[in-house]
């Protein structure tokens, strides 16, 4: 219990905006339930939200400390009341979200709260399966990015032997990614291999393709085949062999193809005419784990792959088109 003691420049207040701005960490929703179930008191007593607060009031509360933290990027999760996930699969040691586009993975200089880690954090702590107050030196993490506007599946750790796994699985390129993506035009061939060099800007936070290697380029491999096409669309599955920053976005525009909606690297007349301005049209549909070494904790999911069908642009511009 904390015990605070209102003072000339807290009076009249009401106690629900006093303890927003106290306890900036308890979300509005919480903190209306706590004064409802008398968690908060006003001079030993019961109170409600619109009480105007006066100077010599004694509030009692009856809250966790976690909530008296200072706001900062670890603790943000505590903000989030109803967390706001699409849970692919679960087990004790990771979580596989679908990630919808729109959201930003990881806190940046435009959000702070709304992002999925926080989302998963709060998540996992609201089920009382993680604290921060109980480990010292772990939180869930992250194993895999997808960029904001892009949807798919991304991997959560729950504890530290599952990330170090997963990131080295990763690294030794033993997970398979799909995804979906539409294109302007028709690739030609229909179905093959695209492999150059991407040299990445950090100022533009755009990369460039380039035919031959070149100083502060990697390489970058991916396989595609044709779908469907349709109205000088085509519908493309992609998988990954190398994993680079918008690697699927720059070069299917350098081979003359860009992605339908895609605001950095494809056609702003070609999008509005689709209706397509939002985000580009790419989403990670699909993962695989065939983990043809020892896998440790995750034995479990050798030879096991989750698919997200609901596809947003799937069905708007190739109605009918089954993916799997």
């Amino acid at each position: 219990m904390r015990e605070f003691t209102i003072g000339p420049n807290d009076a009249g207040q009401r106690l629900d905006r006093w303890l927003s701005k106290t306890l900036p960490l308890l979300p509005a929703p919480l903190a209306q339930k706590y004064i409802r179930i008398k968690r908060v008191k006003r001079n030993g007593k019961g109170a409600k939200r619109d009480d105007r607060l006066v100077k010599g009031d004694v509030l009692q509360l009856y809250i966790n400390d976690e909530f008296f933290d200072a706001p900062t990027p670890e603790n943000a999760f505590l903000s989030v009341f109803k967390p706001q996930l699409d849970i692919v699969y679960e087990d004790e040691n990771l979580l596989l979200v679908n990630k919808r586009p729109g959201i930003v993975v990881h806190p940046d200089e435009h959000e702070r709260v709304n992002t999925l880690i926080t989302h998963i954090q709060a998540y996992l702590y609201q089920k009382k399966a993680w604290s921060p107050y109980w480990e010292n030196s772990f939180a869930p993490a992250l194993c895999n990015r997808i960029d904001r506007n892009t949807g798919g599946i991304v991997i959560a750790a729950k504890n530290a032997e599952t990330l170090r796994i997963m990131n080295q699985k990763i690294k030794d390129r033993e997970i398979e990614k799909s995804y979906l993506c539409v294109v302007l035009g028709s690739m030609n061939p229909p179905e093959g291999k695209l492999e150059n060099f991407l040299l990445k800007d950090e100022a533009k936070k755009q990369v460039s393709v380039h035919k031959r290697p070149v100083e502060g380029g990697r390489t970058a491999v991916t396989l595609y085949r044709t779908l469907a096409r349709r109205n000088g669309l085509s519908l493309m599955e992609c998988r990954l062999i190398t994993g680079r920053t918008h690697q699927i976005r720059a070069q299917f525009a350098a081979a003359g193809h860009p992605l339908l909606g895609d605001g950095k690297y494809g056609r702003e007349r070609e999008n509005k005419k689709w209706g397509r301005t939002s985000g580009q049209a790419l989403y990670s549909y699909k993962l695989s784990f065939p983990f043809p070494t020892d896998a440790g904790c995750l034995e479990g999911l050798r030879g096991r792959t989750w698919t997200v069908t609901d596809v947003d642009f799937v069905q708007t511009y190739f109605p009918g088109t089954e993916v799997n």
